[in-house]
């Protein structure tokens, strides 16, 4: 019985690892065809936040995708000092909210 379990816990440790790469991957495409990777990078800090630091402050909080899907498009200040990141109204609805989804599931 113990043979199995550790046999399934290692699947299983296999197929979120794989998961969570394609997500990364999938977020990293979006940031580079919305040119995000200009201002902003998943584990390093840019001009902007990396992406992982606005994954952690929004975590758990209600409405954090429409949140950020709103600060992609509409751009913002103040909230990571005093930079201000211009609009993105080129950024499609559904790419935004893909990106925000994406930003948040990231550990």
């Amino acid at each position: 019985m113990r043979i199995l379990t550790g046999v399934f816990l290692v699947a299983c440790a296999a197929v979120s690892s794989q998961a969570v790469g394609a997500d990364t991957e999938a977020l990293q495409g979006l940031m580079q065809k919305n040119n995000c990777t200009a201002c902003h990078l998943i584990e390093k800090r840019k001009y902007g936040p990396k992406f992982k630091e606005v994954a952690q402050k929004y975590a758990g909080e209600p409405g954090a995708v429409e949140t950020l899907v709103a600060k992609i498009k509409a751009g913002g200040a103040g909230v990571w000092g005093e930079d201000m990141m211009p609009p993105q109204p080129l950024v499609s609805d559904a790419d935004a909210r893909a990106m925000a989804d994406l930003i948040l599931s990231l550990k």
